[in-house]
């Protein structure tokens, strides 16, 4: 069932080594304004020296941690990636400040999840999570995390759902040829790799 209130603005936080899919991966087509945040107005690579290759992408911000949009912003959108393991000091003091990512202690006695992979990993940062090991992806309350790349891509689905409805999401799923697992803990990966 869709939420009466419709988030009219959108914030994503850009980082070094940011994950690509995460923020480019679905498709926006509800009335919304999205803005992009980081440390400076330069282009924000994907690039990260983890990663088996050099290529990588770049998206510009369009707002900076320190003069972030003016109007309120309804949802703040933290992308995954290799860049997750550097020092993001200045975008976790915008997220204590503006908001209140497990580093931040937003989840702090909340539900999450994060890829498998690097589980054990993604504890340490967050010890006052309660971490969910079987999950696509987990919504507490406002706070929605994801277990990986294409979990992320499922979890957004799931919130365009919780927000717009299930005919929405569904267009939007069918829209952008994905197939939407459309269970939270349906999830093969937990098995794979804990």
């Amino acid at each position: 069932m869709a939420t009466d209130t419709k988030p009219l603005h959108i914030a994503c936080i850009l980082f070094p080594g940011f994950q690509l899919l995460d923020v480019c991966g679905k498709s926006h087509d509800q009335p919304m304004k999205l803005s992009m945040l980081a440390s400076s107005m330069d282009p924000v690579s994907t690039f990260t020296k983890v990663a088996a290759n050099e290529n990588h992408q770049s998206l510009s911000p369009t707002h900076t941690f320190s003069s972030p949009p003016s109007e309120p912003i309804d949802v703040l959108f933290v992308p995954g990636g290799f860049g997750c393991r550097a020092d993001l000091t200045e975008a976790e003091e915008f997220l204590k400040a503006r908001f209140e990512t497990a580093r931040t202690g937003i989840l702090d006695g909340k539900k999450a999840t994060s890829n498998k992979k690097s589980f054990e990993w993604v504890k340490t940062q967050g010890p006052k999570v309660e971490w969910i090991r079987k999950a696509r992806w987990v919504a507490d309350g406002r706070c929605w995390t994801s277990s990986g790349v294409a979990a992320g891509m499922d979890m957004t689905l799931g919130w365009v759902k919780h927000v717009y409805g299930e005919n929405v999401a569904k267009q939007t799923a069918n829209f952008i040829e994905y197939e939407w697992n459309e269970d939270s803990e349906k999830d093969r990966f937990a098995d794979l790799y804990l």
